[in-house]
C-alpha cells in the first residue's frame, strides 16, 4: 500500500493546478491497476487462443473466401432470407448473454456459410475468438493426432477454448461412426463448458437427429438454441442458369 500511496502522491504533484485527479485514494488507484491487469490477462489469453487455433488448422477465424462476408452484403431476395439474416444478426449482437448454439440447415449455395461468416466476422471485430472448421478438416487433424503430432485430448481441449466453434459440412459422411463420435465429443465438451457450437449442414431435422443422436440434438437446442432453415433455391445454381440463358 505504501508504494501505491507514493505513486499516487507523485502523480498528484505532477498534475497541473486545477486538474482533478482520476483517483482520490490509494485504494481507487490499486483497484484500477488490478482491473487493468485482469483486462490485459484476458487479452493475452485471447491472443494465445488465436495462435493455438492457427497452429491446429493453419488458420484462425474465417477462411479467406468468407473474410468479407457481412450482414450488409448478404443478398436478400425473399422473406426466408430476410428472416435468416435477422436471426443470425440477433445471434451475433446478443452473443455472450448465454451459450446458445445455432444450426443452419439447407442445400449448398443457399447462404449458410455467408451468414455464419458474417456472425464470425462480427464477433472477431468485437474481440471474440472464432474458429470455423469443416468436418473433413477436423477428421484429418484427428488422424494426425495418431501420428504423434498432438494428443486427441489436447486437440479437443483447444477446440473447446474458442468463444465460438462452427462445424461445417456436418453429415456429409453419414454412417461414419468415427465422425459421429468425434462430433459428439466436441459438442459435449463445449456445451459442458458453457460454450456454444454452430452447425452448418445439408441435412434436415430428422436426418441430422439420426446422424448426431437425439441427446446431442436436444443439447444443441437447449437454452433457446436456433434452428434456421435455408429452404430456397441455390444462389449459385441460379447464377449459372442466368449465365447459360445469356
Amino acid at each position: 500500500m505504501k508504494t501505491t500511496n507514493d505513486l499516487l502522491s507523485r502523480i498528484q504533484r505532477l498534475m497541473p493546478a486545477g486538474v482533478q485527479p482520476m483517483f482520490k485514494s490509494a485504494e481507487e488507484l490499486m483497484a484500477w491497476q488490478q482491473e487493468e491487469g485482469r483486462k490485459r490477462t484476458a487479452e493475452l489469453e485471447k491472443q494465445n487462443q488465436r495462435a493455438r487455433s492457427e497452429k491446429i488448422f493453419g488458420r484462425a477465424g474465417i477462411q479467406d473466401l468468407h473474410k468479407h462476408c457481412s450482414f450488409s452484403n448478404y443478398q436478400v431476395d425473399n422473406a426466408g432470407q430476410r428472416k435468416a439474416m435477422s436471426m443470425a444478426k440477433s445471434y451475433a449482437h446478443n452473443f455472450g448473454t448465454g451459450f446458445t448454439s445455432f444450426i443452419f440447415s439447407g442445400n449448398p449455395g443457399t447462404g449458410k456459410n455467408h451468414l455464419a461468416a458474417a456472425v464470425g466476422n462480427y464477433l472477431l471485430h468485437h474481440g471474440h475468438t472464432v474458429l470455423v472448421v469443416t468436418i473433413p478438416d477436423l477428421m484429418l487433424r484427428v488422424r494426425a493426432c495418431y501420428d504423434g503430432d498432438q494428443s486427441e485430448a489436447a486437440l479437443l481441449d483447444d477446440l473447446c477454448k474458442v468463444d465460438l466453434l462452427v462445424l461445417d459440412e456436418v453429415g456429409i459422411q453419414r454412417g461414419s461412426t468415427g465422425e459421429k463420435v468425434i462430433i459428439n465429443q466436441v459438442i459435449d465438451r463445449r456445451l459442458s463448458s458453457l460454450r456454444p457450437v454452430g452447425i452448418l449442414t445439408n441435412l434436415n431435422h430428422p436426418e441430422l437427429s439420426a446422424t448426431l443422436g437425439e441427446r446431442v440434438m436436444d443439447r444443441l437446442q437447449m437454452d433457446g438454441g436456433m434452428w434456421v432453415n435455408f429452404d430456397w433455391d441455390s444462389h449459385r445454381k441460379n447464377v449459372r442458369h442466368l449465365r447459360a440463358v445469356k
